[in-house]
């Protein structure tokens, strides 16, 4: 079996999560660190053995026989990072949000499309254990033709604390989270037709927006409300849980809070236990998002390997961030925008 060597670029926050999951998938293996941060590169280069270690990505990429480029950093390097890695002739799988703007994840795909190079957009809440237990409900005609939904995000959890950098930012909640939210909608309800958005900033410590709640109309004829907020003190703190709602011509889908669907049709119903998996190195709460790490990643190898375009492609993720566009655009000037449902 061939065995990809991936050169990962930056050593932050969530790369450990890469880090883990890259070191469990058979047929993949980080074989180079890059990270302008020497004492963080050391360290994390130790923790997981890896190393051939570098301050520079062109230094990296020189040296170093790669097969793909995982990149990790945060947003204002992806399309210096993608289209340099591109250059190289390398598959790109990247960390989201994918691009500073529009414009920006436009030209990388361009990029990657022109040097015939793949590149995937990572961690996408769809790829978590329970939502796509929903999108398997749905697929199995047990609710028949869904018409309306919700996507919910709601929690008072201080994500600043490990990420300052969200604190700092015009934008927030639509941008980091909202996104998923809203490709989580596209995945269950198709394209959108039509986007309504409202914010609000409640959290006076920051200067984004921490509340965000959009309707969208989808060419498949469903209406949906995607909702996220960080500033909802509840007694059971959800996080970082997605709850989703969803009401078809012949029945309901309800995944609440604990991983548990409750699956409503003309036979009845029935609940199931929809919870990824605690995987050795993940920990609570955050093992769904990190099991979703793991599955997206092994998608990509699977992709790599057969050729197929992945899922959460960067062509395919355009479509989404034109919904985050849409979504903070509505929200300035209060009007409803439209889009185009057959993107």
């Amino acid at each position: 079996m061939t065995r990809f060597r991936g050169g990962l670029v930056g050593c932050g926050f969530f790369a450990i999560n890469h880090l883990h999951a890259w070191r469990d998938i058979e047929g993949a293996e980080i074989v180079a660190l890059c990270d302008t941060d020497r004492e963080r590169l050391e360290a994390v280069g130790r923790q997981f053995g890896v190393a051939r270690l570098y301050g520079d990505v062109e230094a990296m990429l020189a040296a170093e026989r790669l097969d793909f480029v995982d990149v990790a950093t945060t947003v204002a390097s992806h399309r210096a990072l993608v289209e340099r890695a591109a250059a190289a002739g390398l598959p790109v799988i990247c960390q989201k949000p994918f691009a500073a703007s529009l414009e920006d994840a436009g030209a990388m795909v361009d990029c990657c499309a022109h040097a015939g190079v793949p590149l995937m957009v990572h961690e996408n809440f769809r790829w978590q254990t329970p939502i796509r237990a929903v999108r398997d409900a749905i697929e199995s005609g047990a609710i028949g033709e869904p018409f309306w939904g919700r996507v919910s995000f709601r929690s008072a959890y201080d994500v600043f604390s490990a990420q300052p950098y969200l604190a700092q930012g015009e934008r927030f909640i639509i941008e980091d989270l909202g996104i998923h939210s809203l490709d989580i909608a596209r995945f269950l309800f198709g394209e959108a037709a039509r986007l309504t958005a409202r914010t609000r900033r409640v959290n006076p410590a920051i200067r984004g927006e921490d509340v965000a709640t959009m309707l969208l109309d989808h060419g498949t004829g469903a209406t949906s409300v995607v909702d996220c907020s960080y500033a909802t003190h509840t007694k059971s703190d959800p996080f970082p849980e997605t709850l989703v709602e969803v009401d078809g011509t012949q029945g309901s889908i309800r995944l609440a809070q604990g991983y548990r669907m409750t699956v409503t049709s003309r036979q009845g119903s029935v609940t199931s236990d929809v919870s990824p998996r605690l995987l050795p190195w993940a920990e609570r709460p955050w093992f769904n998002i990190q099991e979703s790490v793991h599955a997206i990643q092994k998608h990509w190898v699977d992709c790599l390997r057969s050729g197929a375009e992945p899922a959460t492609s960067g062509r395919d993720n355009l479509k989404t961030l034109a919904l985050v566009e849409a979504a903070y655009r509505s929200a300035t000037d209060g009007s409803s925008v439209e889009l185009d449902s057959a993107a």
